[in-house]
Formats: structure tokens, sequence, C-alpha cells
């Protein structure tokens, strides 16, 4: 009787929230301020980092640097934490280095759990704080010729993922997360980007994605929003029909591909 009443509960959980996400898509939601917050970006000397750096400093938040015990000595806890720093080598499997794979898991998720094994004790003590995980589309969709950068970034979205679903769990509900998916963004890391379906993306514009998706505490940001559509589709479609949809996107950018640098 009580796993009728259980799965009656889960039901109605589920069309309430349907019905709060269609709400939320007409009626503006409410923004949190992080004037005085002490935000730490990694990563943030250009690209999305940088950007993402002046959006905060228009907002009067107090910006600090990368070096942890310092930061604590110097300006206190931190309360927002936006883990940005990425790296890819474009390359088929065969190609990429030991030393370039074993550097795209230390930078693009490793990274996350060492900073934010840092800093999470002092958020999880006051119950405040945000920490912000900067993965791909690349973590949701893959693509060839980048597969440890895809990997990464799927751990990325795993991380973000659990990490959420364990601070509800401790009762952390004042600890907020969110997770930034752009497609292809123009920061110099791919060369030549180019595809049919998606925009190539300035950091400007993704910047502002994200400190929308922080103040109103979106848990998954996609830039540009529609991508979330696409990505619920494809779930739901044929394999070949999947591989049809990939062939027709027709990523393009530069990767060494059989020791030999190519157009792809």
């Amino acid at each position: 009787m009580n796993i009728l009443l259980d799965l009656l509960l889960l039901l109605l959980t589920i069309i309430y929230s349907y019905l709060e996400a269609l709400v939320k898509v007409f009626i503006p939601q409410r923004r949190k301020s992080v004037a005085g917050e002490i935000v730490l970006i990694t990563g943030a000397g250009h690209g999305i980092g940088r950007s993402t750096a002046y959006e905060f400093a228009k907002r009067k938040s107090r910006l600090i640097l990368w070096d942890i015990n310092k930061v604590k000595k110097e300006v206190g806890d931190v309360t927002i934490l936006v883990n940005n720093a990425g790296t890819v080598f474009p390359a088929d499997l065969l190609s990429t280095k030991d030393e370039e794979i074993s550097k795209t898991f230390e930078v693009n998720i490793l990274g996350h759990f060492w900073i934010t094994k840092a800093l999470l004790p002092s958020m999880m003590k006051r119950n405040h704080g945000h920490i912000v995980t900067v993965a791909s589309m690349c973590g949701h969709g893959v693509i060839p010729y980048l597969i440890p950068y895809c990997s990464s970034k799927f751990a990325a979205v795993g991380f973000h993922r659990a990490l959420t679903l364990e601070l509800k769990a401790l009762g952390k509900t004042g600890i907020k997360t969110s997770c930034l998916c752009p497609v292809f963004v123009n920061t110099g890391f791919t060369k030549n980007p180019s595809t049919r379906l998606w925009p190539i993306l300035e950091t400007d514009a993704v910047a502002r994605s994200l400190i929308d998706g922080i103040l109103t505490n979106k848990k998954m940001i996609f830039v540009p929003s529609y991508i979330n559509i696409f990505l619920t589709l494809e779930r739901f479609l044929p394999e070949r029909a999947v591989a049809a949809i990939s062939h027709f996107q027709d990523f393009q950018f530069e990767a060494v591909i059989g020791h030999k640098t190519k157009g792809k």
C-alpha cells in the first residue's frame, strides 16, 4: 500500500514540476543580488572566464585570484565559485598524446574536484553559496576528434548533477549549483570552428547567459537555450536518425588527424 502512495506522490510531483516549468516560461524569474559576494573564477584570464569576471564586476561582486590559501586570508570565504578553466586538444584518438589526455582531465574535471573540496566547507558551514560548473554541449552529445574533451565534459555534467543531489540530501539548500553548456564558443581553443545548425558564440554573450542563470539559480544553462529541445528529441530518435542529424550538422574545425593537421 505504501508503494502505491509513493507512486501517486511521484506522479503528482512530476505533473507539478511540468506545470511549474510552464509557468516559469511566461513569468520572469526573480533575480538575486551578488553585490558583495566573493567570487572565484578559474581560467579568468581570457574567454568565458574573463567575460564572466566583467559581468560580476558590473554587479559589484568582489573578484579574487586562484591561490586558495592567500585568498582566504585576504578576502575571506569564497561564496561563489565558477569552475571555468578548460583545455582541448582537437585530434583523432590515436594522434592524441598521452600527456594531452591527462591534462584534459586534470584541467576540465579534476580541477573542479580539488577547488570545490577546498571551498565547499565554508559554504556548508554558512549554508550559503553558489557553485558553477562550466561544461559544454559536448557534455551531452559527442563530436569526432574530441574524445578526451567530450569525455571530460560528460564528467563535468555528472559532477554538477551529483553534487546538486548530494547537497540536497545533506540539507544544504542554501548552496545553489549551475552548469553552463554552450555550443562552440569563439575562444581560440578550436581553430576555424563552424557548423550548419548552431551559431559560433562570442564570449560576452555566453557570459551574460551564465550570469542570468546564476542570478535566477538555474540548474542547467544551455546556450543557445533551444539546444535543450534538440537534446531532448535526440533521446527518443532511432540510432540511424541520430547519426543522420550528426552528419547534417557538419561540425568543422582544425584537428590533427593521422598525424597531419586537417580542416575537419
